[in-house]
């Protein structure tokens, strides 16, 4: 693969290790003394400590008018240690599997969630009842119930006039959004195949200790806390996808398994699902976590007069009787993140409350737990049968602090 695909798989894998942040926006009106005062600087407060919550915490502050003033997670280490980082007083640190909750009593804009997606939907809902407007990392949830939970909450959002964005940095791409429109506009004529692939290198070592905490810790490699690869990894692929599809698959069936156990937790390291679509359109995804040599993360579309190439990371454009030259989506992992910062600041200042990136979210995470349900059981698995079975996912949180 090109050198900018590899970059960007390499990024994102250097964060799969600490990544249990979320983040919590603490928000300024604009017309308030405060905020005038403050060059109309809007409060963070940050839910989730560990490296992408650190470093998105950083992008806050560089790109856009935001200042942490609350730090959450579940452990007390990292509260500490993000806390003196980022100069947030000691008050206003809050650790154990409730302390988001004191984070939101205070009085904050906004809130960004980076904690294992299996938290995201109750911290979401819970934020948005607080009059908090909300930035969630992907996945938003790992199961139905979870999906279900984001999308009555980005409703509530927009009742209540707060922001819901969703952190998908391929929808703030403007290659990404040209090509998607060139397709629904019908220049490649009717869709035939969609095909999706994530293939990246092995995971990170996790620890052999199952207790609960260890766990939590390393949640990347707990198929429980992450909702598995198909999840919380493949859905930058298969959100693509269902973007450039514009419904829900009818059916799936998938395979996978943990092939070579390059890690100790219970997380597969491929799955290989095929999705029967509306206008019989299949999608046929496949990805990798356990293998070295290629890197990529990209969806083609196939249509009668032509097709599209997408690359996260790489080239996006349209090839056919009509195309589109598109460019290379480059270093998107972060520039895609920083757009969704000012977007989200914008809209909250601007009063911007459609929250739109909410629904198709709530489809393509959706579409990963049914190509993973369907991989799980072996059998086919239709939609209604997935939203009927509404099976909840578990990680068995006794033994962890309150």
């Amino acid at each position: 693969m090109g050198n900018a695909r590899a970059g960007v798989a390499v990024e994102r894998r250097g964060f799969l290790a600490g990544a249990a942040a979320a983040a919590a926006l603490t928000i300024v009106k604009p017309g308030s003394a405060r905020g005038a005062a403050a060059a109309n600087k809007l409060e963070l407060g940050l839910i989730g400590a560990g490296g992408r919550g650190n470093w998105i915490a950083n992008l806050f502050e560089q790109h856009a008018p935001w200042k942490v003033a609350a730090v959450a997670d579940y452990f007390a280490d990292r509260v500490n240690g993000t806390g003196e980082r980022l100069k947030v007083p000691a008050d206003r640190r809050f650790s154990g599997l409730s302390g988001y909750k004191k984070l939101l009593e205070g009085k904050l804009d906004a809130v960004a969630i980076e904690t294992p997606p299996f938290f995201h939907p109750q911290q979401a809902a819970d934020a948005i009842d607080a009059g908090k407007s909300v930035l969630v990392a992907k996945p938003i949830a790992v199961d139905v119930a979870g999906c279900l939970t984001i999308a009555e909450a980005g409703k509530k959002a927009t009742e209540k006039k707060l922001a819901f964005i969703v952190d998908f940095q391929s929808r703030a791409n403007t290659f990404f959004r040209e090509a998607v429109k060139w397709v629904h506009d019908g220049n490649i004529g009717k869709i035939v195949l969609i095909q999706a692939n994530y293939f990246t290198g092995p995971f990170a070592p996790s620890p052999a200790n199952e207790s609960a905490e260890a766990r939590l810790r390393a949640w990347f490699s707990d198929k429980d806390f992450s909702g598995d690869i198909i999840v919380e990894q493949n859905i930058h692929a298969l959100d693509i996808a269902t973007w450039f599809l514009n419904a829900n698959p009818i059916k799936a069936v998938g395979t996978g398994g943990n092939a070579l156990h390059t890690h100790k937790g219970t997380c597969w390291d491929h799955f290989a699902v095929l999705y029967y679509c509306p206008n019989d359109i299949v999608i046929d995804f496949s990805s990798t976590q356990c293998t070295q040599g290629y890197d990529t993360i990209m969806c083609r579309v196939f249509g009668q007069r032509g097709s599209s190439e997408a690359q996260y990371g790489g080239r996006v454009y349209v090839r056919g009787q009509k195309s589109y030259a598109g460019g290379n989506t480059g270093p998107i992992f972060t520039e895609g993140c920083i757009q969704n910062i000012k977007d989200f600041h914008k809209a909250i200042t601007e009063g911007n409350f459609a929250n739109e990136t909410v629904a198709p979210s709530v489809r393509s995470n959706l579409t990963c737990i049914l190509g993973r349900e369907a991989a799980y059981k072996g059998t086919p698995l239709t939609w209604d049968e997935m939203l009927k079975e509404n099976r909840k996912v578990d990680p068995k949180l006794e033994g962890l602090k309150g």
